[in-house]
């Protein structure tokens, strides 16, 4: 048996998560756990509030989805109380979705995965001048997916890759990498040359800026970023904005640099990076369950919640067979805390959100300092669908819409696969899981052109209604009622869950993406999706563990998604107070 290797925190993520992988004698992982070593309370804070406030306190479950948990727990109380927001709303609700993920996937890409392909400290050998024949090269094999005229690189100038050359190499001699320090440079399994490496360096400078333009997109419908607060339940208070024609021009505008930038910049690189690890896609390293769920998400019509088109159809796909897709029933979804450090009170089998149960019991690690893989050793419970454990995100999203036939899914998918003369199979790979995510990108920002068209025209033809009316005594005093928000984060799918009664929260559950993906094994010992894709990679160095970052970086993990910080001896952490001070405030 080989070494057991512990990477404590992993980084460039969102959150704390711990993976332990074990190696046979020749560097390949055989097994492999992971754990989050952070607590989440959100149900907790919630019993006895009122459902109206929920949104508001739902959406600071995390840090970088917060308009994601805004909206989908605003869902899910108007699914309890039978109110269906107007068109108007929903439209606003789908260009704040769609902002955070044009964003998030192009951050994710950049300032969070892309390291692990781009050897940085290798671009300092790049002649500038082929540099420059990559990037036309890599642009020039894709043609727009609308209009069909070929791509033009994000930049093409000799002096422009020898300004970044020159700038990454005042980094290096002034010894402040920055952001590039502490990484595994030289690795074997970088495999992009001097020049594809300066290309993509280029590109992650500029996206530090154009990502600060994409932040104010959910800004101008939402109120701010990364916290909205324009949505209520029944609908959206962005009134005003919706009449203006200059801030809808102004959406509409960065709108198209951050196509600009998608389509030329990030594409191409997508693309140059999956032609480079073609075979690694093709040989399924990181594949993992095998298994793909989707709940869908962005309404197309304005049906009662759950009865109408979305743009992402839901969806399950089991072992990779795109010839059969079954729809998702929400009641069969459960949560098991076998190997989690929490405990069900009056029953040890698995539990739906509506009965859930959020019952600390940490165990802590084995006296060695590592896991203890036969008891529990996460704070992360284990969902799991239908007695299946499940893949939920990007690529989940792209095989169920493609497994279902959806024309416009079909299309991008194919775009992309026949640009890089890549099969389907190979998106059941970590290489498929980051190009899904492109791929992604590449239609929200498309359609969601079409959704401001669609909002300027309706509020030109006089509907200027934002907000459905209903009356909450009414609806709710002396009842109990139940009801689900399934939407679609960028990670994947989300699910909230609230049972109100006499007008108050009674229970309230979220299942989020970095739930499902990160989860420990199940009471069958199943794994999560996390573990399963590590089994079978061979790490070139087992010191420099840069296969498990990319594959575990291919998911986007966002453990503060999952859990929150708790000190288990009940110690009080920190105490706040928040003064507003000349008009602003001060913690």
């Amino acid at each position: 048996m080989g070494k057991h290797v512990v990477v404590d925190p992993i980084t460039r993520i969102e959150g704390h998560l711990r993976i332990e992988a074990i190696l046979d004698d020749n560097n390949t992982i055989v097994d492999a756990y992971s754990s989050s070593t952070m607590w989440r309370g959100i149900e907790v804070i919630m019993k006895g509030r009122d459902p109206r406030d929920v949104p508001l306190l739902a959406m600071r479950i995390c840090g970088v989805c917060t308009g994601t948990h805004y909206y989908t727990s605003t869902q899910t109380v108007e699914h309890a109380l039978g109110v269906v927001p107007p068109k108007n709303a929903r439209l606003v609700r789908n260009l704040i979705q769609g902002s955070l993920y044009i964003h998030d996937h192009v951050v994710h890409f950049y300032h969070l995965h892309a390291l692990d392909w781009v050897d940085v400290v290798s671009a300092l050998k790049a002649d500038p001048a082929k540099a420059a024949e990559e990037a036309r090269k890599w642009a020039s094999m894709l043609k727009d997916p609308i209009t069909g005229e070929t791509i033009r690189p994000w930049k093409d100038g000799v002096g422009e890759f020898k300004a970044v050359q020159d700038r990454l190499t005042k980094f290096v001699k002034a010894g402040r990498l920055g952001p590039f320090a502490n990484a595994y440079w030289g690795n074997k399994s970088y495999k992009l040359t001097p020049e594809q490496n300066l290309v993509a360096v280029g590109h992650y400078l500029d996206a530090l800026q154009i990502q600060r333009e994409m932040a104010k997109l959910m800004a101008i419908f939402g109120g701010k970023n990364p916290h909205p607060q324009s949505l209520v339940v029944g609908g959206v208070t962005c009134v005003q904005d919706i009449q203006n024609p200059a801030r809808l021009g102004h959406f509409g505008d960065i709108l198209g640099l951050s196509r600009e930038f998608i389509y030329r910049a990030y594409l191409p690189d997508i693309l140059m990076a999956g032609t480079v690890y073609a075979e690694e896609a093709l040989a399924g390293i990181g594949r993992g369950l095998g298994n793909y769920m989707a709940y869908g998400d962005f309404r197309m019509d304005d049906n009662p919640w759950y009865q109408g088109k979305t743009l992402f159809p839901q969806g399950l796909v089991l072992n990779m067979d795109l010839t059969k897709v079954y729809d998702v029933d929400q009641s069969k979804i459960t949560e098991d805390v076998t190997h989690s450090w929490y405990e069900y009170k009056g029953t040890d089998k698995p539990l739906h959100p509506f009965e859930g149960q959020t019952n600390p019991k940490y165990t802590g690690f084995k006296p060695d300092g590592t896991l203890d893989p036969k008891g529990k050793y996460s704070w992360i419970k284990s969902p799991i669908y239908d007695d299946h454990r499940v893949e939920v995100g990007p690529l989940a999203r792209m095989i169920v819409g493609y497994a279902r036939g959806d024309e416009r899914i079909k299309h991008y998918v194919d775009w992309l696969l026949k640009s890089g003369n890549l099969p389907a199979k190979a998106l059941f790979s970590t290489v498929g899981r980051t190009a899904a995510r492109a791929i992604e990108t590449a239609l929200m920002v498309d359609v969601m052109k079409e959704w401001l068209t669609e909002l300027a025209k309706n509020v030109a033809a006089g509907d200027l209604s934002t907000w459905t009316e209903y009356d909450f005594e009414k609806l709710t005093k002396g009842k109990e009622l139940k009801g689900y928000g399934l939407t679609e984060a960028p990670r994947g799918a989300l699910g909230h869950w609230i049972r109100i009664k006499d007008g108050k929260v009674e229970n309230y559950q979220a299942v989020v993406p970095s739930t499902w993906n990160g989860a420990p094994r199940d009471y069958k010992n199943r794994m999560g999706a996390y573990e399963a894709s590590l089994i079978g990679t061979t790490l070139s160095n087992p010191d420099q563990p840069l296969e498990i970052l990319k594959t575990i970086h291919s998911f986007d993990p966002c453990i503060a998604c999952a859990v929150h910080v708790i000190d288990t001896k009940g110690k009080e952490l920190g105490v706040y107070k928040v003064e507003p001070v000349g008009g602003a405030c001060f913690i």
